[in-house]
């Protein structure tokens, strides 16, 4: 039976929520990360930063669109060491400034995505995918990839049937 890892960065606190900053409890990415593991089994990997992002919502967006321009890479608590044991890769993010935080991208660059299949996932609240998906395939090399799936972060919390039937056919 396959292996299935899901990574994923979510925010939690003030979010941009349908035009308004709304303060969740719960990423909108987890959620969604969440619904993945339940419809096809596999292990959560949480992104977390050593430094965090500002809890200020537009400082946050400042800060994101900053390590884009820079194309940093910001320090993480902890990296997986490898993706052995595992068939099918998730990697779930927010859309920031159309693709991933770039935390996303500290711990991708670590692994060897050789024979791996390797999906996107992106919570976002108007920009669909955006370039994540391209970005992937500069950063996953050797991976074959999957059709990604983007949710609208306002209705995560009620995606589950959505993203449950995405990705058991992301892994037939």
């Amino acid at each position: 039976m396959a292996r299935n890892l899901i990574i994923y960065y979510s925010r939690k606190g003030e979010n941009y929520v349908n035009g308004i900053i709304k303060n969740l409890a719960k990423g909108n990415t987890e959620i969604v990360a969440q619904f993945i593991a339940d419809a096809v089994g596999g292990d959560l990997f949480e992104v977390e930063t050593v430094k965090p992002y500002s809890d200020d919502y537009y400082t946050c967006t400042d800060e994101a669109k900053k390590e884009l321009q820079d194309n940093a890479r910001p320090v993480l608590k902890k990296y997986l060491d490898s993706l052995n044991g595992y068939d099918n890769i998730f990697v779930c993010g927010p859309c920031w400034c159309g693709t991933f935080p770039c935390a996303v991208f500290s711990q991708l660059e670590h692994l060897d995505f050789t024979g791996k299949k390797v999906m996107a996932v992106m919570t976002h609240e108007g920009s669909g995918l955006g370039h994540c998906e391209s970005d992937l395939k500069k950063l996953c090399k050797g991976a074959v990839f999957g059709k990604g799936i983007a949710v609208h972060g306002a209705d995560a919390a009620k995606s589950q049937a959505e993203v449950s039937q995405w990705a058991k056919q992301a892994i037939s």
